[in-house]
């Protein structure tokens, strides 16, 4: 296992941070400043993301990228550093069009999606327009395990009806958020592992009640944590996202990277808690000398530096294994 950079990852770290220093911590106040009086999408978002799209840092994460579609093709192992760099703010991602859960959307799509699927949405979240949605997880289940989802999607003729309530779902609160990707069962007494399917839910569909944006662990986030309830929701059988009962395979294969990405970002706001805390223990003095020098705060960063060095390797590695293989096999 080879994780040193290739010269053009190298090459994109340096322009990712340098784009990062420029032109998105400047702007870190005023985001702040803005979500905090309820004005989201921020006023700034769109120019700074043409700015990326003109600068060819669009669209890092997607590996498997056609010549006419925008963005670099990167594989998840070189993919990965740039994620990290992006972490150390929290909205960065969505500036390169990076940010999930779009990341893992446009995968599904791109992998299983049909032609006239991936002209109705696959474009627009590539370049930016729309934002969306995947709807999995449900309050009254562990569904964490996919296949526990008691949400319904019954074959009505020439349509499909969905019956279900989810919770956390990401994105469900923004006001660009035209798609819901939703995963329910096509076939409950099916075996485990094919009773699931997903389908293709535009927003504005009826039937649809965004209930509450869920707090966090205290936090507000301004695109939403939603519960959504999904009552008699009648999409075109068309809408089906790959095959009825490949809904937990389909999954699987948007989770894996999916995951990558995630870690690598909280490894990059690790390594900036990392340098602020190191900075604090040089200006800072008790007892007569800085805290570094202090057993107990020289300790604390030593492990710090130890544990995310060991997460950084665990997840390249993960990252080198479904690069190799496949998100299933790892």
């Amino acid at each position: 296992m080879d994780f040193s950079y290739t010269p053009e990852v190298e090459t994109l770290r340096q322009r990712v941070r340098d784009f990062m220093v420029q032109h998105i911590v400047p702007r870190i106040r005023q985001w702040n400043d803005e979500v905090h009086q309820g004005s989201y999408p921020v006023s700034f978002m769109e120019d700074l993301k043409a700015l990326a799209k003109s600068e060819g840092l669009w669209n890092l994460f997607l590996p498997h990228l056609r010549e006419d579609e925008p963005g670099t093709k990167l594989t998840n192992l070189e993919y990965a550093p740039l994620a990290e760099i992006m972490g150390r703010v929290s909205w960065a991602s969505e500036v390169f069009n990076c940010n999930a859960p779009d990341t893992g959307n446009m995968e599904l799509l791109h992998m299983f999606g049909s032609a006239e699927q991936k002209e109705r949405w696959l474009t627009p979240l590539l370049n930016g327009d729309l934002r969306s949605a995947f709807a999995m997880t449900e309050p009254d289940v562990a569904s964490s395990d996919a296949s526990n989802i008691q949400t319904l999607i019954t074959k009505d003729g020439k349509d499909y009806v969905i019956n279900g309530r989810k919770w956390f779902i990401t994105n469900a609160s923004h006001p660009n958020c035209k798609l819901y990707i939703v995963m329910g069962k096509t076939d409950p007494d099916g075996d485990a592992h094919h009773q699931q399917s997903m389908i293709l839910v535009p927003h504005d569909t009826p039937g649809i009640e965004v209930i509450r944006n869920i707090n966090v662990m205290n936090h507000h986030s301004p695109e939403g944590h939603c519960e959504i309830v999904f009552r008699n929701v009648r999409v075109p059988v068309e809408n089906l996202l790959g095959e009825e009962g490949s809904g937990f395979a389909m999954a699987q294969a948007r989770l894996g990277p999916g995951r990558i990405h995630h870690c690598m970002r909280s490894i990059g706001a690790a390594e900036l808690a990392l340098e602020l805390m190191v900075e604090r223990s040089q200006e800072r003095k008790t007892f007569g000398k800085p805290l570094f020098k202090h057993g107990a705060v020289s300790e604390w960063i030593a492990r710090s530096r130890v544990e995310i060095e060991t997460a950084r390797l665990l997840v390249l590695k993960a990252a080198w294994m479904i690069d190799k293989k496949d998100a299933s096999s790892t």
